[in-house]
């Protein structure tokens, strides 16, 4: 009954003010980088704090289903649009290497994607993602029948553990913080194999 309700209440919550929520912080990244807020590089901190909210929000994608299981709430509205939020950030995150780091050296940035893993790594999430992002609405579900939307939505998985590496590697030392997001995320996608119990309603007494 409880879950019924809560159900109930999340069904009129709209999902648009967390696309807003999600977005303020680009917001205030900008606003630190052009006040100096963002350290003597500022262009790394702006690409690395949008690199590590884009994991995040993959992270919270990849662990809405063992929570509906646990909770028996429906969350399918707002893992849609934290899918999308992650999408934007990873976007946003390719722009900045692009446009301010690399500055449009194609010569580099081809280097880069055939000599640095991480790199190429990260763009393959980054491509994985993308039709993802494009099909998010309900008219591409329509379109595609569920079962085909589905099946196109489980790149998720990939690319999330593609982030996840991305990260690892773009570190040159063994530090907590990348172990930690990539062994959550491995944690995250092993429950696909091993499904968590579902929660269920207790049983009326005589």
């Amino acid at each position: 009954m409880l879950a019924q309700r809560l159900n109930a209440g999340l069904r009129r919550v709209p999902v648009w003010p967390l696309y807003l929520l999600g977005l303020a912080p680009v917001v205030w990244l900008l606003a630190q980088g052009l006040t100096g807020g963002l350290g003597p590089d500022p262009v790394k901190a702006l690409e690395h704090r949008l690199g590590k909210t884009a994991l995040q929000l993959l992270v919270a994608v990849l662990a809405i289903t063992p929570l509906m299981r646990l909770t028996r709430l429906s969350l399918i509205r707002f893992r849609r649009a934290l899918g999308v939020l992650a999408f934007c950030y990873i976007a946003l995150h390719l722009l900045v290497w692009l446009a301010l780091d690399i500055q449009f050296m194609w010569p580099e940035i081809w280097t880069d994607l055939t000599e640095r893993p991480y790199i190429m790594l990260g763009m393959a999430g980054f491509l994985m993602l993308a039709p993802l992002a494009a099909t998010s609405n309900d008219s591409a579900l329509r379109r595609l029948g569920a079962q085909a939307w589905r099946r196109l939505h489980r790149l998720t998985y990939p690319a999330a553990l593609a982030g996840g590496l991305h990260y690892f590697l773009s570190v040159k030392a063994w530090p907590v913080e990348p172990l930690f997001y990539l062994g959550l995320i491995v944690l995250l996608l092993a429950l696909r194999v091993v499904p968590l119990p579902r929660s269920r309603p207790g049983r009326a007494r005589g």
